[in-house]
């Protein structure tokens, strides 16, 4: 990537060249109504393409401001929903301790509320 952006940028700047020494023939620019000047061809349009190039630095910076100052507010959001995660895990261990709790008060899945064997023997039938 670095060889192709310094054969775009030298070979930019030997058109840039080659523009100046072929074009250096006055040129007269007319600014407002009454004010004028004679500039040669060459530096008219370099002076233009500098003045083009810094109004695209400046939009530059003020893009990355404005991405920074919404990335610091989104910033802030991430905090506030990693907070309410926690939150909302800490609720989650709260409530199972609390299932686990109550689990264990309920009789075990192997005991039934039917007589058991040894207590058979012990019931006595009435027939009316």
């Amino acid at each position: 990537m670095r060889q192709i952006n310094f054969l775009l940028i030298f070979s930019f700047g030997l058109a840039t060249v080659m523009f100046t020494l072929e074009n250096t023939t006055a040129t007269t620019v007319h600014f407002l109504p009454g004010v004028s000047t004679t500039l040669p061809l060459a530096a008219l349009l370099l002076l233009v393409g500098g003045i083009g190039a810094t109004a695209a630095w400046i939009y530059a910076v003020w893009s990355g401001v404005v991405r920074k100052v919404e990335t610091l507010q989104s910033s802030g959001e991430v905090e506030a929903q990693q907070v309410r995660i926690s939150e909302l895990e800490n609720d989650l261990r709260r409530y199972r301790a609390t299932v686990d709790a109550q689990l264990g008060l309920l009789p075990a899945a192997g005991e039934s509320s039917a007589p058991s064997p040894e207590d058979e023997g012990s019931l006595t039938l009435t027939v009316d």
